[in-house]
């Protein structure tokens, strides 16, 4: 029988990683690195500032084609960005998570 969690026992404990925080993690310390602006970037990447800077800050979650719009003005890969997010959301997952199926409770 698999498994069945208390979510609001492991919300409490430690949130999960949402996966667009860190993408924007990584997009906003990829343009760091680089010293640009974000409005020199947004500009390339033919978004404005302010969606961009919703994406960096982990509030909008930006469709397949946007990501390969903004990791194009950076100059970086798309697999290269997401083996670090992957890895990051690694890191940040909730220690003790089950390795299996996570079933939820009616």
């Amino acid at each position: 029988m698999a498994d069945v969690v208390d979510l609001q026992r492991r919300r409490k404990a430690r949130p999960e990683p949402l996966w667009r925080e860190e993408l924007g993690r990584s997009l906003r310390a990829a343009r760091e690195e680089r010293g640009d602006r974000l409005v020199d970037i947004a500009e390339r990447a033919g978004v404005s500032p302010q969606y961009l800077s919703e994406v960096e800050r982990g509030r909008k979650e930006p469709s397949s084609e946007m990501i390969a719009a903004i990791t194009g003005a950076l100059g970086i890969e798309l697999p290269d960005l997401l083996i670090t997010i992957a890895g990051d959301v690694r890191r940040a997952a909730p220690i003790g998570r089950p390795s299996g199926p996570v079933l939820m409770a009616a």
